[in-house]
C-alpha cells in the first residue's frame, strides 16, 4: 500500500515522496519514489496539482516542477499539493503507459491498494488526496500520440454550479480555444473520479509531442499560475483574455462519437488542413496511404459534422481504428452551461 511522510496538516513548505511498494526480477522489496511538493500558509482551498498522468506529456510537469521550486508559503492562501509527474515511472520511460504495470493512469479509477502500482496510485488519490482537495488541476497533453490546438477543457457535468465553477476556471486557462469533449476511450478516468466527488476540475490538453514550443510553455505556465490565483489559493491579481487584450476564447465542444475520426485502414497518414481551422461536414481532413500499394489511392478521412480541427493524430504511421482527428463544434457559453 502506499505511503509518505509528508504530512498534510503542516504549514510551511515540505518536499517529499509518495512511496509506492512493488517487486521486480532484481529487487523484492522495491518502492517507486513519487515526487512531491506540499506548500501552505493560512485558511484557504486545496488544490491539487497534477502532471504527467501520462509519462510523455511534459508541459505540465514542467510546469508543476517550476511552481514547486518557485512557491513560497508567503505567497499561499491555503495548501497547494504539486505531483509533477504523477506516473513517474512512464515519466521516465516517455511512455504514456506505465512500464511497471503497462496500465493507463487515465483509466485506472478507482483502483486498488494492494494493486499494481498505477492502480495503488489511484486508490491512493481517490481515497486520500481527492477528499482532502477543493481543486483538482490536471494537465495534459497529447503526448507523443496527438497534438492538440492548446486549449483548456472539461466535461458537462450533471451539477449545474460545479459545471458552472469549472466553466469559470478553464477560462481562466487564458487558452483561445475551450473544449468540451467526451470519453470514448473507456472509463476509469482520473478528472471524472474527482467530478464525482464534487470537486472543481481544471484539464488542459496543451499541444503534444516532444518538441514542445516556448509557446506552449508558456501558456501551460501562465495558464497554471493565473488559475491558482483564481480559485483563490495563490495571491495575485487575475488576468482575463480582455485584460491581455486578446478575444474571447473560442468554445467549442465534441460531444458525439461522429467527431472523433477514426482510422479505417492502416497505413501513413497525411493530414491536409491546418490545425485549428475550420471544416465543413464532408470535408476531406486527411489521407491514409498505403506503403504495401503505392499504386492504391489513399484513403480519404471525410468529417461527419462542421467545426473546427480540434486535434490530429502526431506519428504519421497510423494503425487500423487509431483516431487521426477531432473536429469540434463552435457553442456557445449558454449552451455550454444550460446543456
Amino acid at each position: 500500500m502506499l505511503v509518505t511522510s509528508l504530512d498534510f496538516d503542516k504549514p510551511g513548505k515540505q518536499q517529499g515522496f509518495l512511496q509506492v511498494p512493488y517487486s521486480h526480477n532484481l529487487g523484492g522489496w522495491a518502492n517507486c519514489f513519487i515526487p512531491a511538493t506540499i506548500v501552505a500558509r493560512g485558511k484557504g482551498p486545496t488544490v491539487l496539482v497534477l502532471g504527467g498522468n501520462h509519462g510523455d506529456e511534459y508541459q505540465g510537469q514542467i510546469a508543476a516542477m517550476k511552481l514547486a521550486r518557485e512557491l513560497t508559503p508567503e505567497k499561499v492562501t491555503g495548501r497547494i499539493i504539486i505531483i509533477p509527474s504523477l506516473n513517474f515511472p512512464a515519466a521516465l520511460a516517455a511512455t504514456r503507459l506505465s512500464p511497471l504495470d503497462g496500465m493507463n493512469m487515465n483509466r485506472a479509477f478507482p483502483g486498488e491498494p494492494e494493486g499494481p502500482v498505477t492502480s495503488q496510485i489511484a486508490h491512493y488519490l481517490r481515497t486520500v488526496l481527492f477528499p482532502i482537495s477543493d481543486v483538482v488541476i490536471d494537465i495534459h497533453s497529447g503526448g507523443r500520440s496527438m497534438e492538440f490546438v492548446p486549449c483548456a477543457h472539461m466535461h458537462l457535468v450533471p451539477d449545474r454550479a460545479q459545471r458552472a465553477r469549472m466553466f469559470a476556471a478553464m477560462l481562466a486557462w487564458n487558452t483561445d480555444f475551450a473544449f468540451i469533449y467526451a470519453d470514448i476511450a473507456g472509463t476509469g478516468l482520473l478528472p471524472v473520479e474527482a467530478e464525482n466527488q464534487g470537486k472543481l476540475v481544471i484539464t488542459t490538453e496543451l499541444g503534444g509531442g516532444e518538441c514542445i514550443p516556448a509557446s506552449v510553455h508558456r501558456i501551460a505556465q501562465s495558464g497554471l499560475r493565473n488559475v491558482l490565483i483564481h480559485v483563490g489559493v495563490v495571491k495575485g491579481r487575475e488576468k482575463t483574455r480582455a485584460s491581455l487584450g486578446k478575444p474571447p476564447a473560442i468554445l467549442t465542444q465534441a460531444l458525439s462519437r461522429e467527431d472523433y475520426l477514426l482510422a479505417p485502414e492502416s497505413g501513413v497518414f497525411e493530414i491536409a488542413v491546418d490545425l485549428g481551422a475550420k471544416v465543413k461536414r464532408g470535408q476531406v481532413v486527411g489521407h491514409i496511404h498505403h506503403l504495401e500499394r503505392p499504386d492504391r489511392a489513399p484513403e480519404n478521412i471525410v468529417t461527419q459534422t462542421t467545426g473546427y480541427l480540434i486535434t490530429m493524430r502526431a506519428p504519421c504511421l497510423t494503425r487500423q481504428g487509431d483516431c487521426v482527428a477531432v473536429i469540434a463544434q463552435s457553442v456557445s457559453a449558454k449552451h455550454v452551461l444550460d446543456a
